[in-house]
């Protein structure tokens, strides 16, 4: 079975996972589309996914973070060592919603 670890080292692509792309969003908008791209991977069973945020670090990754944080359904994330505007994200998929 797949590892974050995996994903996140390139041993696996992560290019191929279901992604999110949050380019130019603002901070709220960021937050509900990492919430609703978290709960629409969850009813899809699919446990790992990528958030594109950018290499900046600005508002967008930092509100990714931050949502990432609180979300009860997120076991693991973090970037990818080739793609630093990259993060993946490791969901419980048999926990209840």
């Amino acid at each position: 079975m797949n590892n974050i670890n995996d994903y996140r080292s390139g041993l696996i692509n992560p290019d191929n996972l279901p992604n999110i792309d949050l380019h130019g969003e603002t901070r709220d908008i960021t937050r509900v589309r990492v919430s609703e791209f978290i709960k629409d991977n969850y009813k899809m069973k699919n446990r790992f996914f990528c958030i594109i945020h950018g290499v900046s670090g600005g508002v967008v990754k930092e509100e990714t973070i931050k949502t990432l944080k609180r979300n009860k359904l997120v076991l693991n994330y973090g970037g990818v060592l080739y793609n630093p505007g990259c993060t993946v994200v490791e969901i419980d998929i048999e926990r209840p919603y």
